[in-house]
């Protein structure tokens, strides 16, 4: 499908889970990944979040995003809901907001917040002094180093360095990403489900030459790009070289 078609389908199965599974009067709310983290990095088309934007105010059911992964300059804008325009109810956040301290938090308007109970929205990670200083201090770096731009740059350099290596090797059939969240996925005589094994090999190949990889989405067939958002052009360009050498090894 191409992304106009899989955000049309997308979102008629979730009217026919409506219709079928969840009535709209008894659904208090629909939560979603900007971008598809765990799932394969999978980035939305750009009409499909405010689609669903209209079915939420359509049913009255809240939107909430989940930016635990892409959130805080992640994919080069402080939040990747910035690309598609789109203001959810809520925001869940955590991970980049404190530099890898546990600290994660709930964000929305102040009207819905004041419906709330205090301390009625808490976890595991609700922030102690120490956690919360170092959350300070990473707002604090990303706009004084310029982060956000060398986001921009660095994964504009590293897309262009994957696609280069996608054009050599076949069995990369997707790269996508927006910044610094980049996916490049995998297959095998058309199946994802016998790249897992592959993509395997080329996270091993990779890490004995200096490079830590992870994989993603259902099958293990993505293989994600997730370096800090102050790395720098000489590491991107020593990251795709070991990739490609790891290809190499694997697919020679």
């Amino acid at each position: 499908m191409g992304e106009e078609q899989a955000g049309r389908f997308a979102l008629e199965q979730l009217n026919h889970l409506l219709a079928s599974q969840s009535a709209p009067k008894e659904t208090a709310a629909i939560l979603i990944e900007t971008v598809l983290g765990e799932g394969g990095y999978v980035i939305p088309p750009k009409p499909f979040l405010s689609r669903l934007r209209e079915i939420c105010d359509r049913h009255g059911i809240m939107l909430i995003l989940d930016e635990i992964q892409s959130g805080f300059g992640r994919t080069g804008k402080w939040f990747a809901l910035e690309h598609f325009g789109v203001n959810p109810d809520l925001i869940t956040v955590a991970k980049g907001i404190a530099s890898g301290l546990p600290l994660a938090g709930v964000f929305s308007r102040a009207e819905l917040m004041k419906k709330m109970d205090v301390g009625s929205i808490g976890g595991t990670f609700g922030g102690n002094v120490v956690a919360c200083a170092a959350g300070v201090a990473t707002i604090r770096a990303i706009r004084e180093e310029k982060m956000l731009e060398n986001t921009d740059a660095r994964g504009e350099q590293l897309m262009t360095g994957l696609r280069k290596l996608q054009e050599e090797y076949p069995q990369i059939v997707d790269v996508r990403g927006l910044g610094l969240m980049i996916g490049t996925e995998f297959m095998v005589d058309g199946s994802q489900v016998k790249a897992k094994p592959l993509v395997k090999d080329i996270i091993h190949s990779a890490e004995e030459q200096g490079l830590l990889l992870l994989s993603c989405g259902t099958y293990d067939n993505t293989i994600r790009w997730i370096p800090p958002l102050n790395v720098g052009s000489d590491q991107v360009s020593e990251g795709i070289r070991i990739f490609g050498q790891a290809l190499k090894n694997v697919l020679k």
